[in-house]
């Protein structure tokens, strides 16, 4: 508990802030670009902390619960965008730069682009790194082989260098997941090099049998390795191949994510993976002190995450207004109003409710209990 609000806590706020910035920034200036009156740029939710105007007459202000962010533009009732009454009394000037009353496609781009600026940081700081520091990656050793695992039986050691699986080079770590996890339950020929020699073995990888909360079975292949701990390398790339493998990084990340959720949803998978903010707290701590490289890294991982959870068709979230935006486009009118505040009511409670799971999740995870009895002892 101390080293999370000592240490952690000045990271945390760091990389929150930023990300919160880049996203409510990406809502800002394509208002801006659009013709709409910004009111309010707030980083954090609540009483304001400090805060000044500028010549266009928006409020930028740090605010007390640093969870967060919001772009208040001119007509909306709150920072959620919910019309407000007033805006069947504007006059046409204030028509002219009120959020409400541009065309469906201008909301639409305001909306969408908090998560694309996000999606856009996260590319350029990849390829930054990717060209400046190197991309990294996990080299193909095995660091630990499963008692009476496949990889045992075939013969593989700790130590061993795997450079092909059957007649696909490997390169990283990853690639051994991968490939193993796209066969089948036939033996597979496995080239390491051990102290210098080149051996092939031949190991048939196990099928686990896992069936979801609905009844599907999946086969999962195995081998039982893992990979040595904490044992990273980087690997210099020039502005192309980097630009392609940031593309590759960017959606591998994204469909992993959306895999995992899928997983949880149907039950094949456990929700104690599932963070909130003294998970991020911890992190962010623990890759600040490893410096500012894994820092940055961290910090793009997390702005991809921001933005792919704002689009996810959530009322409150982006992804819930680009969807009656859609709904709008399509039968050429407004969703009716009784029906967004209703469904706006009912995101409110399941968002909150996210949060207090994803907190308590962190607490049973983090120890936070016994982390506190130590405090006060």
């Amino acid at each position: 508990m101390k080293e999370i609000f000592l240490d952690y806590l000045p990271y945390f706020l760091m990389v929150l802030s930023i990300v919160v910035f880049v996203h409510e920034w990406g809502h800002y200036i394509v208002a801006r670009l659009c013709g709409v009156k910004v009111e309010s740029f707030s980083i954090g939710f609540g009483p304001e902390l400090f805060g000044i105007v500028d010549g266009a007459k928006t409020r930028w202000k740090i605010s007390l619960l640093p969870l967060g962010g919001y772009v208040k533009m001119f007509g909306d009732a709150d920072p959620t965008s919910m019309p407000g009454k007033e805006n069947y009394t504007m006059t046409p000037a204030e028509k002219k730069v009120a959020f409400f009353y541009k065309p469906v496609w201008a909301r639409a781009a305001i909306v969408l682009a908090g998560p694309a600026v996000n999606f856009l940081f996260t590319f350029v700081v990849f390829v930054c790194l990717f060209t400046l520091e190197g991309q990294p990656f996990t080299p193909p050793v095995v660091g630990g082989v499963g008692e009476g695992s496949p990889a045992a039986a075939a013969g593989i050691k700790p130590g061993d260098l795997i450079v092909k699986i059957n007649e696909t080079p490997i390169e990283r770590f990853e690639e051994i997941r991968r490939q193993i996890a796209s066969g089948i339950a036939e033996k597979t020929s496995i080239t390491v090099n051990r102290a210098g020699k080149t051996l092939e073995l031949h190991v048939t990888p196990r099928m686990t049998e896992v069936k979801d909360r609905f009844g599907m079975v999946h086969h999962l292949s195995q081998i039982g390795i893992k990979s040595q701990i904490g044992k990273m390398e980087y690997h210099k790339l020039d502005l192309v191949p980097a630009v392609k493998a940031t593309v590759f990084e960017m959606g591998n990340m994204v469909t992993t994510t959306l895999s995992a959720i899928g997983q949880i949803i149907v039950g094949t998978r456990g929700t104690e993976e599932l963070g909130g903010p003294l998970r991020i707290a911890q992190m962010s701590g623990e890759v600040g002190k490893e410096g500012i490289i894994p820092l940055i890294w961290f910090m793009g991982m997390i702005s991809l995450s921001l933005g792919l959870f704002n689009l996810f068709p959530i009322p409150l979230l982006d992804g819930g207004h680009l969807l009656f935006y859609l709904i709008e486009a399509v039968k050429g009118r407004p969703v009716n109003e009784s029906i967004m505040e209703f469904t706006s009511k009912a995101g409110f409670v399941f968002i909150i409710g996210l949060m207090i799971f994803f907190t308590w999740n962190d607490i049973v995870q983090l120890n936070v209990f016994n982390a506190i009895r130590g405090f006060f002892s």
